[in-house]
């Protein structure tokens, strides 16, 4: 079974806080692994949020050829991070030779570009770098987008954070979004591009539970645009609608769970908008979903959300301080990082619900 975890903060934060936030819900995952994004940057990243970001796994071999499809593309590095690790016989931790994080700038001949055509370019260098990875594994494109960083790895969630040494605060590694999950892609095979959170222009998306509409939704999707590929795993496909419905058809994110857990068709009959919902289940019926699962997202202004399915099989809670909101799978994971929240305002979403929150840490609920 999957575990979740989200922190929402006006403040910087360090992902020694997802780590606490996913480590107290051991018992509910396998321990096969830690990913996360962080968004909304801070630290040495701060002050370039407007470049993009390349964050990758990858031998010797796959950092040339990354890098100089980037330069032959026209971009130039401007900001290098390499995190210290610490490798040791004692850990649990299956670690690539390189951890890749660079900010580049773009190419001379998009600076009049506009934002759309920025956010394509981003997308299709991915795209070419991933491919010219894959090959006898070589390397890993997680992202390539401003404001984000993105890391997976496979192994002991408690190892990796000693590996990259997360457990210790660090103002230079720091961001106001964060989204993490601890279990590697463990109902397939193990593949690092499979591991929770998932990422895509600027959306981000994870899961805890199953989808057992996967087969149609991933024969939908792959017809529907270039960047849903891989399907490593069934829940991309929560993030694949995500991006489809909010930023492909441009609707609101409260169609987002209309598309997903439709209502029956009975419930429709009375509502004010029942042609258009109707519509909606009709030409969107292969990315409906099924099965126990509660999915948590982020949109590319840093709003955060989550929602379960349409019969609130898998657990998910919300706390929060003056400061800070986090999302969890269990409310054990939100009393180690908040403890001194008031636990009487904490959310327990509902299956016909999204629960969102803005930059000013408001919340939302919006009823299906």
């Amino acid at each position: 079974m999957c575990r979740i975890g989200a922190i929402k903060s006006k403040n910087y934060t360090h992902p020694s806080k997802a780590l606490q936030l996913m480590q107290s819900q051991q018992k509910g995952h396998d321990n096969s692994g830690f990913a996360m994004v962080m968004q909304d940057l801070g630290g040495i990243f701060e002050g370039y949020k407007h470049l993009p970001t390349l964050s990758m796994a990858c031998t010797d071999e796959g950092l040339n050829l990354a890098e100089n499809i980037l330069h032959e593309a026209g971009f130039r590095r401007v900001l290098q991070w390499v995190p210290d690790t610490f490798p040791s016989d004692e850990l649990d931790i299956n670690a690539m030779p390189n951890y890749v994080f660079e900010t580049f700038s773009y190419p001379k001949s998009y600076k009049h570009a506009t934002q759309e055509e920025k956010e394509e370019l981003l997308l299709d260098m991915r795209l070419k770098m991933r491919a010219a990875l894959e090959p006898d594994e070589q390397g890993f494109v997680y992202s390539f987008w401003p404001d984000v960083v993105t890391l997976k790895e496979i192994g002991d969630p408690r190892d990796i954070g000693t590996f990259f040494n997360l457990w210790q605060e660090d103002e230079n590694f720091t961001a106001k979004v964060i989204t993490a999950q601890c279990r590697q892609n463990t109902n397939y095979d193990i593949v690092r591009y499979a591991a929770h959170p998932f990422f895509l222009q600027g959306y981000t998306g994870l899961a805890n539970g199953e989808n057992t509409f996967y087969q149609k939704n991933k024969e939908m999707q792959a017809k529907l645009h270039r960047g849903y590929i891989g399907f490593e795993s069934d829940s991309q496909c929560f993030l694949y609608s995500l991006h489809y419905i909010h930023r492909q058809l441009k609707w609101p994110l409260q169609y987002f769970k209309h598309v997903i857990t439709p209502l029956p068709f009975d419930e429709l009959q009375s509502r004010d908008d029942a042609d258009q919902l109707r519509s909606i289940r009709q030409s969107l019926a292969h990315l409906e979903i099924n099965g126990p699962n509660t999915i948590i997202g982020v949109l590319p202004d840093n709003t955060l959300f989550t929602c379960c399915d349409a019969k609130k099989l898998r657990p998910v809670v919300l706390g929060q301080t003056e400061d800070t909101i986090a999302i969890a799978s269990e409310v054990c994971g939100i009393n180690e990082i908040l403890p001194d929240r008031e636990w009487s305002t904490d959310i327990y979403p509902n299956e016909r619900e999204i629960v969102v929150i803005n930059d000013e840490l408001e919340v939302a609920r919006w009823k299906q």
